[in-house]
């Protein structure tokens, strides 16, 4: 099915700013994925560094989605969203980079959601939501979106 940013927000009830186009089929991968100051990343292509914590509470991604992240420069959310049954959510990593938000299981095509940027969509499969970083001079610094 052929899903587009007027499909996927009609279905949320959230919104994306006019200037984005509606009618646009939104993309669906299974590799890294980056939405502003958040990044999307295979578990696989983490494997052996970043895991859920030992007795980690998956819970279901609700109708209305989640918010993953609220970007610091203009506040708008990140959101996961997906079809009811299709995607568990958990808060609970262990990230020795500290960077992990969380994680999610698709069992089929999920998205993100932002007002700006508009969606993506994920491949079935595990995948870790960080935070992003930049460089600056000598030192690292969390994008800012």
């Amino acid at each position: 099915m052929t899903v587009t940013l007027a499909t996927l927000t009609r279905r949320t009830g959230l919104t994306v700013l006019d200037h984005l186009e509606q009618s646009v089929r939104i993309p669906v991968v299974d590799g890294l994925q980056a939405q502003g100051d958040l990044i999307v990343i295979p578990l696989t292509m983490l494997a052996g560094s970043v895991r859920a914590a030992l007795h980690t509470a998956w819970r279901p991604v609700p109708p209305a989605g989640v918010e993953l992240l609220r970007g610091e420069a203009g506040g708008n959310p990140h959101t996961l969203v997906a079809d009811p049954g299709t995607c568990l959510w958990t808060t609970q990593v262990a990230d020795p980079d500290h960077l992990a938000i969380g994680m999610f299981e698709a069992r089929a095509a999920v998205y993100l959601l932002h007002p700006e940027h508009g969606g993506t969509g994920c491949a079935p499969g595990t995948y870790v939501v960080r935070r992003q970083r930049e460089r600056e001079g000598p030192r690292m610094r969390l994008v800012a979106d």
